[in-house]
């Protein structure tokens, strides 16, 4: 493919960006002015080389006929011809610079991330394991500048862990870990065998966006609002005035009744407060239910054959085989040298991503022996 998908989408959605942050108010809500800087400066970064694409097309096309020119000078043919090899390379890296921005990023892409590590079959040798890939991704975490912060464990009594969870905070954590979650497979002589038998283990990972801070919206035509005078003790006051509010959420059923004060106004207010506090905690309820499933979806049941890596310590080699990768540099990989395992995964995601974009084939994955070992 020798066009790119059409920048129009992208251009206009630029041109809405700059008509945001040219309002006065832009900067009333730091956080959300800062979203929008980052986004825009990431699509100005997309139009800018993709115009340069363009114009490097026009320039290959000029420096062919140049080169083709009969009547030119010998000289200038020459250097035409010489330089169109080097002006194809610096556009196919606009290109995929160009299709790589153009992909949308995943929303957890910028989030923390909270790791769930658990030993799955293997006994003693699996919990052992799981220590080592928290190290793992201890290591791998401290070389990116990320911190880690341990949330709960449990112990297994030869020194491993059977489960241990801890939360990962820094730049682009869940993009680089995503592709971590699953069963990982760990081929070895465990320290508890005496005859020297290799044996298989699984400890299963599972990567999760940490949950944001809820933030609850309420629209004024789902709620039904009514005023009457309070019932029981309180004084001459609170019972002969309508100074009591109901409030029912349609949407959600929950209905809340405030008449602890003689103003209404004042048991409006409470009664909204209630509210949003019962709905900010069906929410949460919600989101963590949603990740509950996402991790049962993510590492399975911890089955030996259900596994996305292989640590094959016998023949210092490491497979993933959802791509068909295998590195014999097991002793890095272990002290958290795993960038190009992640490197490869995230090129993997990226190809599949850019045949649906430009309607292109997928491409095939290469396969490794180890693949069915």
């Amino acid at each position: 493919m020798d066009t790119l998908p059409d920048i129009t989408p992208f251009q206009r959605r630029l041109d809405e960006l700059a008509s945001q942050m040219a309002e006065p108010s832009f900067y009333a809500n730091l956080r959300k002015a800062t979203e929008i800087s980052r986004e825009q400066q990431g699509l100005r970064q997309l139009v800018e080389n993709y115009q340069a694409y363009e114009r490097m097309g026009r320039e290959l096309a000029e420096h062919a006929t140049l080169g083709k020119d009969a009547s030119a000078d010998a000289e200038l043919r020459t250097l035409a011809q010489q330089e169109v090899p080097e002006l194809q390379a610096r556009r196919e890296v606009l290109k995929q610079a160009v299709l790589l921005a153009m992909i949308p990023p995943e929303a957890a892409d910028s989030r923390n991330t909270v790791c769930e590590i658990r030993a799955g079959t293997g006994g003693d040798e699996a919990s052992l394991f799981a220590a080592e890939l928290f190290r793992l991704y201890t290591r791998y975490a401290e070389g990116r500048g990320w911190k880690i912060q341990p949330m709960s464990s449990s112990g297994s009594d030869r020194g491993g862990f059977k489960e241990v969870i801890f939360l990962i905070t820094g730049e682009h954590v869940y993009k680089q870990l995503k592709y971590e979650s699953g069963v990982h497979r760990v081929q070895r002589i465990p320290v508890t065998e005496a005859n020297g038998r290799i044996h298989t283990s699984t400890v299963t990972v599972a990567v999760l966006p940490e949950a944001e801070e809820v933030e609850v919206q309420i629209d004024p035509s789902d709620l039904d609002i009514t005023v009457q005078r309070a019932s029981g003790p309180g004084g001459q006051g609170v019972n002969t005035t309508d100074s009591a509010v109901r409030i029912v959420h349609r949407p959600s059923g929950l209905t809340i009744y405030c008449a602890d004060d003689r103003s209404q106004i004042k048991n409006k207010a409470r009664a909204m407060a209630v509210l949003r506090s019962r709905l900010l905690k069906l929410k949460e309820d919600e989101e963590h239910a949603k990740y509950a499933a996402q991790r049962r979806t993510q590492i399975g049941t911890g089955g030996r054959s259900e596994r996305i890596r292989t640590y094959n310590f016998p023949q210092n080699r490491m497979t993933d085989h959802r791509i068909g990768l295998t590195l014999y540099s097991l002793p890095a990989i272990m002290e958290g040298g795993i960038e190009p395992v992640i490197s490869a995964l995230q090129r993997a995601a990226f190809e599949e991503k850019l045949a649906e974009l430009t309607g292109g084939p997928l491409p095939v994955r290469p396969r490794t022996g180890a693949d069915d070992e």
